[in-house]
């Protein structure tokens, strides 16, 4: 696995694939019942059945890989300095996709999409500007982020 890149304000730390992970799998009860998110309802107090969630977030194993989100240049679609990230490598990346990529040597997390002169990397705030991708770019799609985890 290549080196983590330098410490950026928009970069990531790779924590390794999913398939590495040598510890065993840990289920946790999963409540039958949904919470409400609007007004309160009667709660149903019974384990529906255990959650892997390994199972629940990885579809690819072999293909997956975990990152922590350093920065604060996706806050618009909900990933924070610090967030968890779960990466599919085998998922052909596509505009409108939130992507890992290595440009010009510099892992960064921006979603893909089309611009005037070809694709781009869109940050998801304002603050940062949106990174051309061109002839001059070296720049490769490491995968496609599939889950975010984050604390409250």
């Amino acid at each position: 696995m290549p080196a983590p890149p330098h410490h950026e304000p928009t970069g990531i730390d790779v924590l390794g694939g999913a398939a590495d992970l040598q510890t065993p799998r840990n289920a946790t009860p999963l409540f039958g019942a949904r919470v409400e998110a609007g007004f309160p309802s009667p709660a149903d107090d019974y384990i529906d059945r255990s959650l892997d969630l390994h199972e629940a977030l990885v579809t690819h194993p072999a293909a997956t890989f975990f990152v922590r989100a350093r920065g604060h240049s996706m806050t618009g679609a909900g990933i924070h300095d610090g967030d968890l990230l779960v990466v599919d490598r085998s998922r052909t990346p596509a505009p409108g996709h939130v992507v890992i990529a290595a440009v010009d040597g510099e892992l960064t997390i921006k979603r893909l999409q089309r611009g005037d002169h070809g694709l781009q990397l869109v940050p998801e705030n304002e603050a940062y500007p949106p990174i051309d991708i061109n002839e001059d770019t070296d720049a490769r799609v490491w995968g496609v982020v599939t889950w975010t985890i984050h604390a409250p």
